[in-house]
């Protein structure tokens, strides 16, 4: 959901360029085929799919090591976000945007956008605006000319006032995905689908994907 609004956001403001992983995540083939169509329908001008296996063979992880279960949002969903679950990827964003800025030096493009959040989140520690300040400072003095930035234009906001700015923006929310585990109908119970339905239900829309469970 975060990355389909940042995708119209960057779309609408820039000639624009989708970047997209596939990295032993259990919704590896959904999450792509959403990819493909946000970044078709915000008018990216390429979409480049990379695949990468490190984490898969590192595990750690919920998300990419099959021993390790999605669990379902705390019953109380303050809780969420108060540690760091096990459905976080070990410094994942850094291997993304390493490869997104290595792409931008050979675009000549000087912005690289990516949807974290930190508010209303999981607790991930690399979703920090600490985090990105540390990696900008990283590519100005590792990248040929230093003049690429990383912006993270949704880091402080609710997930309520995301979903209020993708309405605003037209931002294909009925092909994006967010579910940890499903990948016909999302699951509605793990953390990141209890944390959508409730930014939906906040921001007074509906969310148009199909759910298993509600």
């Amino acid at each position: 959901m975060d990355s389909c609004v940042c995708a119209a956001l960057a779309a609408r403001n820039y000639e624009a360029y989708a970047i997209h992983f596939s990295y032993g995540q259990r919704t590896q083939e959904r999450e792509l085929r959403s990819a493909r169509a946000v970044a078709e329908i915000v008018d990216m001008r390429q979409f480049l799919p990379l695949q990468i296996d490190l984490f898969r063979l590192i595990g750690g992880s919920a998300l990419t090591d099959r021993s390790i279960a999605v669990p379902d949002a705390p019953a109380e969903e303050s809780a969420i976000g108060a540690g760091i679950p096990v459905t976080y990827v070990p410094f994942r964003n850094a291997h993304f945007l390493a490869a997104a800025v290595s792409w931008a030096e050979v675009l000549g493009a000087q912005t690289v956008f990516i949807g974290s959040v930190e508010q209303d989140s999981s607790g991930y520690p690399d979703c920090r605006p600490a985090y990105y300040d540390a990696f900008n400072q990283l590519i100005r003095t590792g990248t040929r000319d230093g003049d690429i930035s990383i912006v993270t234009p949704l880091i402080h906001l609710r997930k309520k006032e995301i979903v209020q700015m993708g309405v605003e923006l037209g931002a294909p929310f009925h092909v994006s995905w967010s579910c940890y585990s499903g990948e016909t109908e999302a699951c509605g119970t793990c953390e990141s689908c209890v944390l959508r339905l409730r930014a939906f239900r906040e921001a007074g829309s509906v969310d148009p994907i199909a759910y298993a469970a509600r």
